[in-house]
């Protein structure tokens, strides 16, 4: 028999444990709250339940709240959550009914029982564990929400109305129910014993698994990582103490040191951690410091890691390399730079060690948190580093104002993919008439996405806009440097080209965020017809170099904006 011992790779959590608000005895007389994240049908819901306990409590007061920062999904500030409380002795919120929204919401809900507010949260059916693990890592693992038996999106009102009626005796138990009136939220649980039997979260931090030979033992292995959720569908070498213990000559850092805070679980990233995830992704030790700062980059909060990780969208984690590092660890930058194969090993395995370290490290587990309607192959993998040297312009990170000899990672989360490919175009001019298209896909979120708001984090008060990626091939960045064109004339061109009528661009947009984003631009409605970009400003198309021959580029529909960090120790 031969036995393996690895460490345990999942990260423990920074979370704190809260208490819930008492409960009131009844509804009667009492200012009943009603906030709406913005989620389209959450007002047709909150009417209908203003409808239903208005008769049942005739002297209650109700009151609509809207989040007052965001964009689709709206959330409380500080400010914010402090006016709905003062105004309110419970709350009704909704709706839970995406990945990120469901937490976002469970978020605010938490916000208000810490000012001493009873709520209960609407939320759809496929979204439970995504909230009981939310309640959780926010401290009140024992918020209440309801279950509608779907998603009010996509639904018309006759039809939500209906959802909502089922809900109204839970919403009542829920804000009135004596037993969990005051009572301290449970105690740190496995949130998957009661919502999802798929990951586990185990106290043991070093485990052994057994078989008849090592193969066998290294098989068991494999396959028990995956029952517990910690594997991403591929073999994976073992995080043994030896191996873990080569993979951090690569760093000078100390191995407890904290690198960040991963969102959603809030997942302590120790060096150690991150190393023991880079060794099952098959990373090397010179490996080590482009993984260390991609998760400096994800855990830098204007990058609102909780959102993307955690929504329906397929957004994943592309990893730009720049500077002396590429070369010096063997990234490919040009022919079949985003894999597969021998070329571009390690461009996957360390977009994969990226991947296992959101599981494993920010709890991003599929179909607990990570929402995801579909999923992605880009979920897997997906590293670069740019073509500098067929560049007619300055690197990516000189653009974005480090130094040229300075190596650096940065993360951009993308929805997905269209090909730019021309083999035509000779001048630039003709290569933005094929570019725009791309940006103008209305089927991707980030199109005019500008018009109902930016994405904001309202614990920070981060803001970000919405930027597309443009990977431009040699061949085509070639005609654009012999005509003299710069990045930023690129950019402003496709700002300029990629513009659709506001009509079409509203057409995903639920209104009432459109309005109160852009009050001053209700004049739009009578004129349909006015031509907008599908971007906000120039700056948010990002430009950068990749690839071999032949006239094939990628573009990339962005969700938020780039994040640069510094690759040390090397």
């Amino acid at each position: 028999m031969a036995t393996i011992e690895v460490l345990n790779p999942v990260a423990l959590s920074a979370k704190k444990q809260l208490a819930l608000a008492p409960r009131v005895p009844d509804l009667a007389g009492k200012r009943v709250g009603l906030f709406w994240n913005m989620k389209a049908g959450g007002d047709v819901a909150l009417q209908r339940v203003q409808e239903l306990l208005g008769k049942r409590y005739p002297t209650a007061e109700f009151t609509l709240f809207i989040g007052d920062t965001g964009s689709m999904v709206r959330r409380a500030t500080k400010a914010g959550a402090d006016r709905v409380a003062a105004e309110s002795d419970v709350v009704v919120g909704t709706t839970g009914d995406c990945g990120s929204c469901t937490s976002w919401l469970i978020h605010d809900m938490v916000e208000f029982e810490k000012r001493g507010v009873p709520t209960v949260a609407l939320t759809a059916r496929g979204f439970e564990a995504d909230a009981r693990f939310s309640a959780d890592t926010f401290g009140l693992s024992d918020l209440p929400f309801v279950v509608a038996e779907s998603t009010f999106t996509s639904h018309s009102p006759e039809q939500i109305r209906e959802m909502v009626e089922p809900l109204v005796g839970g919403i009542v138990a829920a804000l009135t129910d004596p037993d969990l009136a005051g009572a301290p939220a449970a105690p740190a649980v496995d949130p998957a014993a009661a919502a999802h039997a798929n990951v586990r979260f185990l106290d043991d931090r070093a485990l052994a698994f057994t078989g008849a030979d090592g193969v066998l033992a290294l098989e068991e292995m494999n396959e028990r990582f995956l029952e517990y959720g910690w594997g991403d569908g591929f073999p994976l070498y073992p995080p043994t103490r030896q191996r873990v213990d080569q993979m951090l000559t690569g760093t000078k850092r100390d191995p407890e040191s904290v690198v960040g805070i991963l969102e959603p679980g809030f997942g302590i990233a120790t060096v150690e951690m991150i190393a023991a995830n880079a060794v099952m992704a098959g990373c090397r030790p010179e490996h080590l410091p482009v993984v260390i700062a991609a998760i400096e980059c994800i855990a830098d909060p204007t990058i609102n890691l909780r959102g993307k990780a955690m929504s329906t969208g397929t957004q994943a984690p592309m990893i730009i390399v720049n500077g002396p590092v590429r070369e010096r660890i063997g990234l490919n930058s040009g022919c079949c730079a985003l894999g597969p194969g021998a070329p571009s090993r390690v461009n996957t395995v360390i977009g994969r060690a990226l991947r296992l370290c959101m599981m494993n490290i920010g709890h991003t587990y599929p179909q607990l948190t990570d929402m995801d309607t579909m999923g992605s192959p880009t979920k897997y993998s997906m590293c670069i580093a740019e073509n500098q040297e067929r560049s007619p312009w300055e690197p990516y990170h000189v653009a974005r104002g480090f130094d040229a000899g300075q190596s650096t990672v940065t993360i951009h989360f993308n929805y997905g993919y269209s090909e730019l490919h021309d083999f035509e175009s000779h001048t630039p001019e003709d290569l933005i008439q094929v570019y725009k298209h791309a940006a103008m896909n209305l089927g991707s979120v980030t199109t005019g996405f500008w018009l109902v708001g930016r994405r904001s984090d309202p614990r920070n008060g981060t803001e970000e806009m919405e930027h597309d990626f443009m990977l431009i091939c040699p061949e085509h960045a070639e005609i654009f440097g012999n005509a003299g064109w710069s990045r930023q004339d690129v950019r402003d061109a496709m700002f300029e080209a990629a513009r659709l009528p506001y009509s079409e661009l509203r057409r995903t947009k639920e209104a009432k965020a459109l309005d109160a984003a852009h009050p001053e631009l209700t004049w739009l409605r009578d004129s349909p017809d006015t031509l907008l970009p599908v971007l906000e400003t120039p700056e948010c198309f990002e430009v950068a170099v990749l690839g071999a021959t032949a006239g094939r580029g990628q573009f990339y529909w962005g969700c938020g904006g780039p994040v640069t960090k510094v690759v040390d120790d090397v």
